[in-house]
This record gives C-alpha cells, structure tokens and sequence, in this order.
C-alpha cells in the first residue's frame, strides 16, 4: 500500500510541478527516506510508459535525470483528486522537454525552501501548496502568468496564520527593465475590476476581480538566481525603483507586501532567515515579515 501511495505522488508531483530531478523529487515527496525507494518508483514508471527523462548537463560523473509526464502519464492522473481540476503538464518529446528545464527546475527548487522551512519549524507547506504557473486577466486581453502561487500556514503555539503569494523566479534571461515592468502587471491585477466593458458590475460582485480566488491579495516574491551577486542586487534595485516610481506599482506597494531575494541565501539560510529585500525600502527581513 505504501509504494503504491508513492507512485501517485510521484505521477501527482510531476503532473503539479512539471519537471523535477530524482533529488528534488526525493526532497519533496520522501525527505527522512532513501533516494533509492523513489528510484526504484521512478524506474517502474518509466517502463510503464508513464514518465520519461532527460539527462542534464553535470560537470560530475554523476548525471542528473529530470523527470516529466509522458502524454499517457497524463491520460492516468487527469483525474486525481489533489490535482483540483488542473490539467496535468505532459511533454512529448526531450527536445520540447529541453526547453522548459533550467527554468522549471529553478522553481522547484524555489518550492523546497519553504517546504524544508516548513517542516523545520512545524508549519504547513507541501506539494500541492506549490502552483506553478497561474494565469489571471488583468484587463484589455492581457493575462498574468505567476510562476507559482504559494500557499502556507504558520503555526505559532496555538495560532494559524495562513499566507500567500505569488512567486516570480527569474533566471537573469530576461532584461532588467523587463523584469520590473513584472510589477506593472500586478498593480494591474491588483486594481482590475474584472468586468466587461460596457456592463454593469453586479450587486454581487463588489470589490476587485481577484477576490474571485483570494481573501486577501497576496504579497509578491521575486527570486532571482543565474548571476553574479553584484548583478543580482543591481536587479533589486530596479524592482525598487519601479515600486519608487511608477505611480500603479507605488499604489500596490502600499497595501500589498512586496520582497525580493537570492535563491542560493534561500536554500542557504532558508526563507524565514532575513534575506528578503522589500521592495519598498527597508532593512532585509523575512518574507512574512515584508
């Protein structure tokens, strides 16, 4: 019963988190068991035609494989329950495969930061609290796509604080500016009614349109990763400068709690370390501290 609850939260982790490496995969799922119970999983399903490899570049002789849903993979698990309705991620081919990796990866690994803080300090984050890649409209056909959406519960003596947020990883692939331009989007987010042009809002429908989905709008985290730290801090800068000046972005800094940080201070020192930037000035802090 066991390694059969193991092979649908493998099939489930990969169809919720896209890609992932055996490590990560161990990490998320088996964290105080062996590597080798995940592989041998991970193997069988391979034969089965459920999943399928790549093999990453590694400077060591050791060769990472990462893991994702074949076509058929997808057709099994389309229907679990923890997938909540969400069309599970296939790749049909290691070449399409090849393309989405390094950045996928990046958020998975951004993912097992707080899941590893959670279980440090007995709170409530896990797989299926990770969503990666949630699209919302924000008004004349454009959509924002987060990289992920983050839900997690904080466990103080007998009180639950429960957070959210959205989550961009960025790789240092894009531009500077367009990086900051990110903000933009959020501030319209945060500000879109959501209505048709031209038609009335409902009584009903008071307030704006994210409400749909979120109590509360929740606080946005940048994490960059992928160069040198002078570079990565100067991309801090601008993001805080976009907050400075943009007048939509400054709205939203001001209700909404907006931070940035390094991956590699996050796997170091773990999320709950004060390694976050606010993006509206301020002494580095905690990310439920922003």
């Amino acid at each position: 019963m066991t390694g059969e609850l193991l092979r649908h939260q493998v099939l489930a982790a990969l169809a919720q988190h896209r890609i992932a490496t055996t490590s990560q995969l161990h990490q998320m799922l088996r964290p105080n068991g062996t590597r080798q119970v995940i592989s041998r999983v991970l193997v069988r399903l391979r034969v089965e035609g459920f999943i399928d490899f790549m093999v990453l570049p590694s400077a060591s002789l050791a060769r990472p494989r990462a893991w994702h849903l074949t076509e058929q993979g997808g057709r099994l698990v389309r229907d679990l329950p923890v997938l909540r309705g969400r069309q599970p991620y296939t790749i049909a081919s290691t070449a399409a495969a090849s393309l989405k990796t390094p950045h996928t990866l990046a958020v998975v690994r951004t993912h097992l930061t707080f899941s590893a803080e959670a279980r440090r300090h007995g709170h409530e984050h896990g797989p299926w609290d990770w969503t990666p890649e949630v699209s919302h409209s924000i008004g004349e056909g454009d959509r924002l796509v987060a990289d992920a959406v983050m839900h997690y519960t904080l466990i103080e003596d007998t009180q639950r604080r429960k957070l959210r947020a959205f989550v961009e990883v960025d790789r240092t692939t894009m531009s500077s500016e367009r990086l900051a331009t990110k903000l933009i989007d959020y501030a319209r987010l945060y500000h879109y009614d959501g209505q048709p042009m031209g038609r009335r809002r409902a009584p009903a429908s008071s307030g704006p349109g994210w409400l749909r989905w979120y109590p509360v709008f929740p606080r946005v985290l940048f994490v960059l990763t992928g160069a040198p730290r002078t570079r990565l801090t100067s991309r801090v800068s601008d993001l805080q400068e976009m907050v400075a000046q943009h007048p939509l972005v400054a709205s939203l800094g001001r209700a909404v709690p907006l931070g940035a940080a390094i991956l590699e201070d996050l796997e170091e020192h773990g999320p709950a370390s004060n390694v976050w930037a606010p993006l509206n000035g301020g002494c580095p802090r905690s990310w439920a501290a922003l």
